[in-house]
């Protein structure tokens, strides 16, 4: 195992990562810009080292200051956590070049699956179902694919994701002006400007499945996650398991799943996106070759230290158990985002003048967040998940209001009440909603589109 890892990140993710690597044995160090000067994850850490002024691009994007703080700092190994660099094949080999382990796949499987459209090649050679589409380079070769699977379709860039370089298009005179927009949104974004098209299912939900697997072909699937209440792309509550699957397309999910994971080689934790259709059937989107943000929901119903696991693959060891994970319960998370809903959602920097986290029971609070605590307008807005779990679904939504209701967290705007809101509607106890739910369900926290 390794005896010092350096975290190449911040927020909630970076004081769970550090946590982690404590509970190991092994050294922390951190990382952190001038505007995060002092946050909880540089006093968690055994040392923290200053890496660059506010903006991401010259601190937490800085290949060679982090790669530099792990060298001077004498790591053995580099955690990436989510966003940032954790999916830069660049940085994996700037940390291979340097003699360091990157906690994730190698370089070569996450160039592979970063391009949307080869990922969605390799995965088909696998046997796994995927959305009716074509690779494009131009608006007019767009044209001739939407013509082939029918309006309405998706723009999406190859590159990145996060909504960024994405358009959904209902006709043919729509088509061009929206492969201009996506493919320059992409481009600004991602440095890449290739787009594909794929048909848009609708109603749709989007599933996921988290994967573990060792360098020595060993893969576990931890079963799904519920991932449809989402606003811009961007997810807001997430749950597993999901009302939507039968035991037989959950299985079918995941033997798809285990299948691509061994041609691709892929190794570390992943996850595998899926669209659902309203008839059951199920589409590849994309492999996020990272921790997710709403892994602690896989690891409420499995029992299973997802983060401790990364680092075990990553050192070289075996998974203990594979084939598919048991799992227990219902397990919901909530996003707590610096956000003002009734704005559209819009980032809401500041200071948190009050952070009181809730207790009891099936209570998991993951935040980075204390009184004082500057939220600056660099980075992503999240600021704690509240994740629940119950033997059921219908007590695990009644225990997240209630985790929510003791909740405090005031000074900045959130999106709290919006989630407390959305939880208590008939069409999420229901179970049966889609990605269009906001868009669908008025809300009173909640701006009008």
């Amino acid at each position: 195992m390794f005896a010092r890892v350096l975290v190449a990140n911040r927020g909630e993710i970076a004081v769970r990562v550090i946590r982690a690597l404590h509970e190991l044995n092994i050294e922390a160090i951190a990382v952190y810009s001038t505007a995060d000067a002092g946050a909880l994850h540089t006093r968690l850490a055994d040392r923290a080292v200053r890496i660059g002024p506010p903006p991401a691009s010259e601190s937490y994007l800085n290949m060679a200051s982090i790669v530099a703080a792990a060298e001077t700092t004498g790591c053995d190994a580099v955690h990436p956590g989510y966003g940032f660099l954790s999916e830069n094949p660049a940085f994996v080999r700037a940390c291979e070049d340097n003699d360091l382990v990157f906690v994730g796949p190698d370089a070569d499987v996450m160039m592979r699956m970063g391009d949307k459209a080869q990922a969605k090649r390799e995965v088909a050679a696998a046997g796994v179902p995927l959305v009716p589409g074509a690779d494009t380079a131009t608006a007019a070769e767009a044209r001739a694919a939407a013509q082939d699977v029918g309006y309405p379709v998706l723009l999406k860039a190859r590159a990145g994701g996060g909504g960024k370089g994405m358009r959904l298009v209902h006709e043919p005179g729509a088509l061009d002006d929206a492969y201009a927009r996506a493919s320059a949104e992409a481009l600004a974004a991602f440095g890449d400007g290739r787009l594909y098209l794929e048909k848009a299912i609708a109603p749709a939900r989007h599933v996921e499945i988290q994967v573990l697997a060792d360098a020595d072909g060993g893969i576990l699937t931890l079963g799904e996650r519920e991932c449809s209440i989402q606003r811009r792309h961007q997810k807001l509550i997430e749950e597993s398991p999901s009302a939507a699957l039968d035991e037989e397309t959950r299985a079918a999910m995941e033997v798809s799943v285990a299948q691509a994971c061994r041609h691709i080689s892929y190794a570390n934790a992943g996850t595998f996106e899926f669209l659902l259709g309203p008839d059951g059937s199920f589409y590849f989107i994309e492999l996020n070759a990272r921790l997710q943000v709403e892994h602690p929901v896989s690891e409420a119903v499995t029992g299973i230290d997802i983060v401790r696991e990364q680092l075990r693959i990553a050192a070289g060891r075996q998974l203990p158990i594979t084939g598919r994970a048991s799992r227990n319960g219902h397990a919901i998370e909530i996003r707590i985002n610096a956000e003002d809903p009734a704005r559209g959602f819009v980032p809401a920097p500041g200071v948190v003048e009050r952070f009181r986290a809730p207790l009891g029971p099936g209570v998991r609070v993951d935040t980075h967040v204390e009184d004082g605590t500057v939220i600056p307008p660099y980075y992503d807005s999240l600021v704690a998940k509240v994740i629940v779990w119950d033997e059921g679904r219908a007590a695990a939504i009644e225990r997240a209001r209630r985790a929510l209701s003791e909740l405090e967290l005031t000074g900045v705007p959130t999106t709290r009440e919006a989630a407390f809101e959305i939880l208590g509607t008939d069409g999420f106890r229901s179970g049966v909603y889609s990605t269009s739910f906001l868009e669908e369900t008025p809300l009173e926290a909640v701006a009008a589109a």
